[in-house]
């Protein structure tokens, strides 16, 4: 099987357009068949196995970074396929259609929402250091951002980071940080100034597992997403050197900024696979299940809300590539992916409560896919910005 980043050159000439999406390439197609087979042959059939045991197994995930599914959207010199916002679409799509949220989150993580803090704030000496091993799978990063009092509200964190001579001394905590038991590298956002504006006084930070006064709290016991480990983490004089800052103090924020855009995107479009996903099933099931002498489909009812909902899932879909596409021509897609985010984040809800209620009885045993679809399904509207914080931010750019 080729890599991702053979796809690059096997993509050379004319690009060869889906005839049903203007949006992407040859190359992309060729790695959607590519990450299609890989779900199909090694996520689905092993991991309800990693639902039980809270996380994916590393020889997985070393295996996703063989076939080049890391380094999607990073440069050939660190052994990236150097594709677009629209690659990570692709690939966030064929996770979701695995059915398991946690491992999609478990990846996309890595690729979406932790690793382009380094890439993107990085020095050259940090980028040669990290980046191969990140895109080969040797090193699973995570970003620390989230603590017990503030989400959203970045401005908000209360991690504090004090210079000292040649380092930095991080105290404070972190929770609800996906691959943060299992991960060997955090990017973590700490205070630097308590008196300054608060846009300027949060600083990224390089943290590697093993550093004497960080620790793992605990693993936290989740609702959904069982297949992704998540932690609560501890900062204690915690002594980092200061060549591990990420960027310029107090530049923390405007990089989170940037880089939840890309993540708010990825997580749409998981939700609309998982929500095409989860149609495909209870069709399939409203088919074959009879009650009063005849199939569920047979009832109106039931395939109109279905018809609506499929209208619904098409139309998220080309809002995420329409903000993908955005973000790929270097253009502020800042309106359209916090609709992306709220749009999307709502709609798997709606798509996995109905479905499951067309399930019956069996949809509420756990036995059932579509009983852990509807509960994975809660966490999108929550995480990587409420769908409340998110219609703010459409608000105020109408």
């Amino acid at each position: 099987m080729s890599t991702v980043a053979d796809l690059k050159s096997a993509a050379t000439g004319p690009q060869l357009f889906n005839l049903r999406s203007p949006y992407f390439s040859e190359q992309h197609e060729m790695l959607r068949a590519q990450v299609r087979r890989f779900v199909e042959t090694e996520i689905k059939p092993k991991a309800l196995a990693w639902e039980e045991q809270g996380h994916v197994p590393r020889e997985v995930l070393r295996r996703m970074g063989s076939l080049g599914f890391f380094g999607i959207r990073y440069p050939a010199r660190y052994g990236g396929a150097e594709m677009d916002a629209l690659g990570s679409v692709v690939l966030a799509e064929e996770l979701g259609r695995s059915t398991f949220t946690g491992v999609s989150y478990t990846v996309l993580d890595h690729t979406d929402m932790a690793s382009v803090h380094i890439f993107n704030a990085g020095t050259d000496a940090q980028k040669d250091q990290w980046m191969p091993r990140i895109i080969s799978g040797e090193v699973i990063t995570a970003v620390a951002i989230t603590e017990p009092d503030a989400g959203s509200d970045v401005k908000g964190i209360r991690t504090f980071a004090r210079r000292d001579g040649d380092s930095y001394v991080l105290d404070g905590a972190k929770i609800f940080i996906t691959n943060g038991v299992y991960g060997d590298l955090y990017c973590v956002a700490a205070k630097t100034d308590r008196s300054g504006p608060p846009s300027r006084s949060v600083t990224m930070f390089l943290v590697e597992k093993g550093t004497p006064g960080f620790n793992v709290a605990r693993a936290l016991d989740k609702h959904g997403w069982r297949s992704s480990d998540t932690a609560e983490l501890h900062f204690d004089n915690c002594r980092i050197p200061a060549a591990s800052r990420l960027g310029e103090e107090g530049g923390g924020f405007r990089a989170i900024m940037r880089n939840f855009q890309n993540e708010r995107t990825v997580i749409g479009a998981v939700a609309v696979s998982e929500a095409q996903t989860a149609i495909e099933l209870t069709l399939d099931h409203v088919r074959t299940r009879k009650a009063f002498g005849a199939p569920l489909w047979e009832k109106e009812a039931i395939r109109q809300k279905l018809a609506m909902l499929a209208g619904k899932v098409e139309a998220g879909r080309q809002l995420v590539y329409h903000a993908a596409w955005l973000d790929s021509q270097g253009l502020d897609a800042t309106k359209e992916v916090s609709m992306v985010k709220a749009y999307c984040g709502e709609l798997i809800n709606e798509v996995t409560y109905a479905c499951l209620q067309f399930h019956g009885g069996m949809g509420f045993m756990r036995e059932s896919t579509i009983e852990r679809m509807a509960r994975d399904a809660r966490a999108h509207n929550i995480g990587g910005g409420a769908t409340e914080v998110m219609l703010e931010e459409v608000a105020k750019r109408l």
